[in-house]
């Protein structure tokens, strides 16, 4: 059986507060992209030599990692504790970048929880499989839903959006990811928390072309100041277009909307992953 995780973007991100756990307080908007990795898994033989009840391959663009830190095998390993599932071979064929602020990897584990509970039918529904995923990451219980949604606490507590007709529809988002890693840890030293006049789903609901003054991004100062690179990325998406851009997260990928499907604009940045997908 086969799935494809999307992707998220962050149309707005405000550090609101710090918590007493250490972890910080936000307030942004989860938006699905429909750029996706593939993930497929079949039953394992029981001859089959393994070290454990979940063999996953991976390829793509993707940096070699320890398998059992990759979370599809966590999602695994969390249903597998409850249910009565047998072992499986998962391939991970990966589009989205790592590093990028898109959530690729919350995105994997979350859909193996969905894919698991579909494939065995385990009849979890949604709000059960909300409650594993949130035991893999903070955002991963969005993409059990993927639909637009305002998260705040950690990125964990979710509401909708926007209306069921969105600002973005019919729109074209250009992603852009360069070879650079950004710290999260660093970028959250330099910000000072703080609530802002609007928050993201108020500004969400006006008219895009009110975003570029009320929409902010928090993580953007700091990052830009240590790869000011990202910034004109930024700069050069606003000059071939875009009604809106911002970096996703705590980047390094950025995105521009743009209000028509583009041609060539992958030849802009020619250095960079770049992905055109229509919303």
């Amino acid at each position: 059986m086969i799935t494809f995780p999307c992707c998220k973007i962050n149309l707005g991100l405000n550090v609101v507060e710090e918590r007493p756990d250490g972890y910080h307080n936000i307030e942004t908007v989860f938006y699905p992209v429909p750029l996706t990795d593939v993930l497929e898994i079949k039953k394992m033989d029981e001859r089959f030599p393994c070290d454990g009840d979940c063999d996953v391959k991976v390829s793509g663009n993707y940096s070699a990692g320890d398998d059992k830190d990759n979370l599809v095998v966590k999602a695994y390993n969390l249903i597998a504790a409850d249910f009565d599932v047998p072992r499986i071979h998962a391939h991970l064929y990966k589009r989205i970048p790592v590093g990028a602020g898109l959530g690729g990897g919350s995105s994997d584990g979350a859909y193996m929880i969905k894919l698991l509970d579909e494939r065995f039918r385990l009849n979890m529904g949604n709000a059960e499989m909300e409650r594993y995923a949130a035991k893999l990451g903070a955002d991963c219980p969005f993409f059990i839903s993927a639909e637009p949604s305002y998260a705040t606490g950690i990125g964990d507590e979710l509401e909708p959006a926007d209306d069921e007709d969105g600002n973005l529809n019919g729109y074209t988002v250009v992603i852009v990811k360069p070879d650079i890693v950004v710290s999260t840890a660093e970028a959250y030293k330099a910000i000072k928390p703080a609530a802002p006049k609007l928050n993201c789903r108020a500004v969400v609901r006006q008219p895009i072309e009110t975003w570029r003054n009320d929409l902010s991004n928090d993580f953007e100062a700091p990052v830009f100041n240590q790869h000011p690179e990202l910034k004109d990325i930024k700069d050069k998406l606003y000059s071939l277009g875009a009604v809106y851009a911002q970096m996703s997260g705590s980047g390094a990928a950025l995105y521009g909307i743009f209000e028509s499907e583009l041609e060539g604009i992958k030849k802009e940045f020619p250095s960079c992953f770049v992905a055109v997908e229509r919303l």
